[in-house]
């Protein structure tokens, strides 16, 4: 009360401290009846007497050498003399003092509970945070501030010469459920993001598609971040989910443009373009949708103006998740406007024809892997391995490879990304091995994909 709660009260964003545990300590006033009845003095007196006496008064003015003075009556109690000495009646001409009838002393006053922690009684404080502050940063501010308060808490030396001291250690902290339930959520938009590349792998068949079309939803989540950060949105639960929702939408945009480039590519008059007949055939290809795609998105953005106005409870739960999901949908447009386009041309316009350089860039992708693998430790960049090493048999053996290479390549580029999900979801539970909740997942992978696939 008197060391750490006026301190914490003046950190920024913080409503209230409320103390518990402990003792309030108050001034306790014991009477002795045999002194009220000898004085012929009744109880409501003696309160009269005490409530009268801690109180300051103002005397009006007085006039000394035509200058005027106010005059006051400094009377708040300081101490326990000063309660003693209050005045409680007068008996012929001699002042009955509260000392005379009752003996004062400091003392706590009743509780109704104690704070426990490790099996010993402790003193404790619930620090309240403002409405509409952002409960992590007002913890992070407050464990600062009382590193500043630490040095100046009360000291004792004991007996034996050691010197202790009052500290403050955290008896409840949110900023750990906080992190937990954010991590949540963004592991499952990871795994989302995921399942997304496969679901794209899967349908596209093409594996520089399917990467044209991947590397826009993590730079597209990644902008998003970068917006929330500048516009001041908070990385909650309901933001989070904001993109989560849109990440559909996201994957969509990438779909349609690169498809409509893969589809004028495949026409039989555009079958080996290259150079600026290559670019003015992605730029018709980008504009011929981009009006639609444009469409569809302003009316997912307009469909959500009601909520961008939305007040009080309702509009702090829900206008994250509004902001959030336009800035992924904002985010995914200009980089399919603008990014997508050109790294089609860079990804279409690339043919390596001369056999050395295809060999020695083979070669260095599978060293790649490997090297990869053992300085970071993870089996992922085998996947690297895997590939530079089809590419070196397919140009050994063409005529066995060669009809199955785009095959081979998205087999392996589905496994890895599968034993990946299968790492970071587990969705049979760590009670059962990696290889177990592999093949889960690419069964219930393939079922519903499958359904998808028949459906359209």
């Amino acid at each position: 009360d008197f060391y750490v709660k006026y301190g914490l009260n003046a950190v920024e964003g913080v409503s209230e401290v409320a103390s518990v545990g402990g003792y309030v300590q108050e001034y306790q006033i014991d009477v002795n009846p045999e002194a009220l009845k000898a004085y012929r003095i009744g109880l409501d007196k003696v309160a009269s007497a005490v409530k009268n006496s801690n109180r300051d008064i103002g005397a009006q003015t007085v006039e000394i050498n035509k200058a005027e003075y106010l005059v006051r009556g400094l009377g708040y109690v300081k101490s326990i003399e000063d309660l003693e000495n209050a005045v409680v009646a007068v008996n012929s001409n001699i002042p009955i003092l509260i000392k005379d009838l009752a003996v004062v002393h400091l003392g706590p006053a009743p509780r109704r509970g104690v704070l426990d922690k490790g099996g010993a009684e402790v003193v404790g404080g619930v620090v309240v945070a403002r409405y509409g502050a952002n409960p992590l940063a007002v913890i992070n501010q407050v464990k600062e501030k009382i590193k500043v308060l630490a040095p100046g808490l009360p000291t004792k030396v004991l007996k034996d010469g050691t010197v202790s001291r009052v500290t403050i250690v955290p008896f409840y902290d949110r900023t750990q459920l906080i992190h937990e339930t954010i991590g949540t959520l963004e592991t499952a938009l990871s795994h989302e993001i995921l399942i997304s590349i496969l679901v794209v792998i899967v349908l596209v068949l093409n594996l520089r598609a399917s990467i044209l079309i991947s590397s826009l939803l993590p730079v597209a989540v990644l902008m998003t971040f970068v917006v929330m950060r500048y516009t001041g949105i908070d990385a909650n639960v309901v933001a989070l989910s904001g993109i989560a929702i849109a990440i559909g939408v996201m994957v969509d945009v990438g779909i349609v443009f690169v498809e409509n480039i893969i589809r004028h590519l495949e026409l039989p008059e555009n079958k080996g373009k290259k150079g600026k007949a290559l670019l003015e055939l992605i730029h018709c290809s980008t504009v011929e949708v981009s009006g639609a795609i444009t469409t569809a998105l302003a009316t997912t953005v307009v469909s959500f103006l009601p909520v961008f106005f939305m007040e009080n409870a309702e509009g702090k739960l829900f206008k994250p998740l509004a902001f959030t999901k336009t800035f992924a949908l904002s985010a995914s447009f200009i980089l399919g406007i603008v990014v997508l386009p050109t790294l089609a041309y860079w990804f279409f316009a690339t043919d390596i024809k001369k056999e050395k350089t295809k060999k020695i860039g083979n070669i260095s992708l599978a060293l790649a892997g490997v090297v990869f693998a053992i300085y970071f430790g993870m089996w992922l960049p085998l996947a690297l391995t895997l590939i530079g090493l089809k590419n070196i048999f397919h140009d050994q053996l063409p005529q066995k490879i060669g009809k199955y290479t785009t095959e081979i390549t998205l087999g392996i580029v589905l496994t890895v990304t599968v034993f990946l999900l299968t790492e970071e979801w587990r969705p049979l539970g760590h009670g059962n091995n990696l290889l177990v909740n592999f093949f889960f997942t690419v069964i219930l992978l393939g079922l519903i994909l499958g359904v998808l696939m028949t459906i359209v």
